[in-house]
């Protein structure tokens, strides 16, 4: 069985990490949305939060999970007995630093891959940084997230 663990902070979870889960869900056995604590990023939304809103968003998958952790990633996953961890990669300059995480993980962890999936072009341009700005704005986010997160958003700025 492949284990596949998709790390990342998720602040918020957007319509591009929903299709590369949704993607990733019809290749893999069990998907673990592994949503990083992770407070030198400064997140809008507290982990719990983010936690709740990953698993409302992809509640529709059968084969995913989602939970919170705070510990390197290589240690996550061995623990989680994963053997891949997937990263998406919605442009070239996303490559370089991703590169880099993948090597670092492979010495960490020499029995488990790296994988890459891009998203659909229509959310290639969409980043948990662009509709923190937005939101932080008071501007429209629905066109990026799930209804849920825009609301959660939309509290968090009010």
């Amino acid at each position: 069985m492949n284990t596949v663990v998709y790390p990342g902070t998720f602040d918020p979870i957007t319509n591009g990490h929903t299709d590369l889960v949704e993607r990733a869900a019809r290749l893999f056995d069990r998907i673990i949305i592994a949503v990083a604590d992770n407070p030198k990023k400064q997140p809008m939304l507290d982990l719990d939060t983010r936690v709740d809103l990953a698993r409302e968003v992809l509640g529709h998958l059968h084969n995913v999970e989602v939970t919170g952790f705070a510990n390197l990633l290589s240690d996550f996953v061995r623990e989680h007995n994963a053997n891949i961890i997937l990263r998406g990669l919605r442009a070239v300059s996303d490559f370089e630093y991703e590169f880099q995480l993948a090597n670092m993980n492979r010495v960490l962890a020499p029995s488990v891959e790296s994988m890459f999936l891009t998203p659909a072009e229509k959310y290639s341009y969409i980043s948990s940084t662009l509709v923190r700005e937005i939101a932080s704005l008071n501007g429209d986010v629905s066109n990026f997230v799930h209804p849920s997160v825009a609301k959660a958003l939309q509290k968090r700025v009010s």
